[in-house]
C-alpha cells in the first residue's frame, strides 16, 4: 500500500513512496510575486514595474551569458536556424514546462517568431488578483537575455496575454552586424 493512512489519530507515511522533485521554480517564482506586491503595496504601481523589469533584465541577461559560456558558444557565428535551436533552449533554466511553453520559428533570412502559450506568472498574478496595472516585463527579459547571448535584436512585442492577447507573440530580427 502507498501514501499515507491514518490509524488512531496517528499518521503513518510511506517513506518509499518518491514524492517527485521539489517544484523550486515554482516557489521562487512565488517569492517573486510577493515581492512585487510588497513593492506594490508600499511603493506603487510605477515604482513595482519598473523595479521588476530592471530585476528580470538583469536576472535573464546572466542566465544568458552563464548558459553561452557553459556550452561554449558564440552566438553570432550561428545560422539563425541554429541560433534559434540554442535560444529556445535559455528559457528553460528559468521557467519547467508546466510554467511555461513557447514555440520559435524562423520566418525569414534574419527573423524569427516567439509564441508563449502558457505563462506561469501571469496565471499566478491573475490568482492573486494582481495582474491589473501589472506591466508585463516581457521584453525587458528578452532583452536581457539578447544582451547576454552577445546579440542585437530588434524585438517587438505583436500580442501579449496581459493585454488581451490569445498567447504573447514576439517577430525578432537579428541584427547582420551582430
Amino acid at each position: 500500500m502507498g501514501g499515507t493512512e491514518i490509524e488512531n489519530g496517528r499518521v503513518d507515511v510511506d517513506t518509499d513512496a518518491d514524492p517527485g522533485p521539489p517544484p523550486l521554480h515554482e516557489f521562487w517564482w512565488l517569492h517573486d510575486a510577493r515581492w512585487y506586491q510588497g513593492v506594490l503595496r508600499r511603493f506603487g504601481q510605477e515604482a513595482a514595474n519598473e523595479i521588476n523589469a530592471e530585476a528580470i533584465r538583469f536576472v535573464f541577461r546572466r542566465i544568458a551569458r552563464w548558459y553561452r559560456h557553459q556550452h561554449g558558444l558564440d552566438f553570432r557565428a550561428m545560422s539563425l536556424d541554429e541560433f534559434v535551436k540554442w535560444f529556445a533552449e535559455i528559457p528553460k533554466i528559468s521557467w519547467n514546462p508546466a510554467m511555461m511553453v513557447a514555440e520559435h520559428a524562423v520566418t525569414g533570412d534574419d527573423e524569427w517568431e516567439s509564441v508563449i502559450t502558457k505563462n506561469y506568472a501571469l496565471k499566478m498574478l491573475a490568482a492573486a488578483r494582481a495582474l491589473d496595472g501589472y506591466e508585463c516585463p516581457c521584453p525587458q527579459m528578452r532583452e536581457g537575455w539578447f544582451e547576454g547571448m552577445g546579440v542585437t535584436v530588434r524585438d517587438s512585442r505583436v500580442s501579449c496575454v496581459r493585454t488581451g492577447g490569445e498567447v504573447c507573440r514576439f517577430h525578432a530580427v537579428m541584427d547582420q552586424g551582430s
